[in-house]
């Protein structure tokens, strides 16, 4: 029994997230304006390192043969433009920067589930910190903030292309079409109802898809880092190789979504 405890107190601190509460003032996690400072902490760092990163690069660019790095990046961006030219069919010079950005950002938040499961928190807690989780893209709150940010692209992007007027009026007459007046009226809830799923749909399946594989992946190295040292070996190399492709595949999923979510907005059919 006292097995079955320190396993399930082992996995519940693993979960656990370090917040802090404006309500109150204090280290626990109850009432809405608490923050997860962990995955705060490792979202931004990962985004000015990768940020960084690349204003270096771009910096020191050369005509003649490139170095490794310049190769890679100069890859990463054919590669998010080729992306962007094949789904998106409006114009705009922000689609393939941000592109680039989910791309990278995204990926190098999900590579942080690859680092052994027990080594940030230890390090964190001979600092005197309790509780740490290492991979910000496990959290449901950084997954939603990232696709309700494409949401409001969407709408952007929809008001801005087809004007306000044509955007109401696709709203109010798609996908139930009329010739009459009183007929359109009838029609409106239907239609508003429709849009408002087909909408709000977009940016939940987004958040929960990123968050669910990279939750479930997090979960799994903290069950293979309970086995004894071998089954660890044993278990954690392979499902490690695995996850290097589930990492990668979330972040290239999260980036084509985004582009043709943003395709569709600009389009009229």
């Amino acid at each position: 029994m006292s097995s079955e405890v320190s396993s399930t107190s082992y996995i519940q601190h693993h979960l656990e997230n370090l917040v802090f509460n404006f309500n109150d003032f204090t280290f626990s996690e109850h009432g809405f304006l608490t923050l997860h400072l962990d995955t705060l902490f490792f979202s931004i760092s990962l985004g000015l390192f990768f940020t960084l990163g690349f204003w270096l690069v771009a910096k020191r660019v050369t005509s003649g043969v490139p170095n490794r790095l310049q190769n890679f990046v100069e890859m990463l961006f054919e590669f998010t433009q080729s992306q962007v030219k094949d789904a998106f069919h409006g114009e705009s010079k922000l689609i393939a920067p941000l592109s680039l950005t989910i791309f990278v950002w995204v990926f190098l938040m999900n590579f942080m589930d690859l680092l052994p499961v027990d080594l940030l928190p230890l390090i964190a807690h001979s600092i005197g910190i309790e509780y740490l989780r290492a991979v910000p893209t496990a959290d449901l709150n950084l997954t939603f903030s990232l696709s309700l940010t494409v949401f409001l692209l969407i709408l952007y992007y929809s008001i801005k292309i087809k004007g306000l007027g044509k955007f109401a009026k696709e709203i109010a007459t798609v996908p139930f079409k009329a010739e009459s007046i009183w007929l359109k009226l009838l029609l409106f809830p239907a239609n508003l109802l429709l849009r408002l799923v087909e909408e709000i749909a977009k940016p939940i399946s987004l958040a929960l898809r990123l968050f669910g594989n990279l939750y479930a992946g997090e979960l799994i190295f903290i069950l293979i880092a309970l086995l004894p040292w071998w089954a660890q070996w044993l278990l954690g190399a392979p499902w490690a190789i695995f996850h290097i492709l589930i990492i990668v595949l979330q972040a290239f999923i999260f980036m084509v979504l985004t582009i043709v979510y943003l395709s569709l907005a600009c389009e009229d059919h």
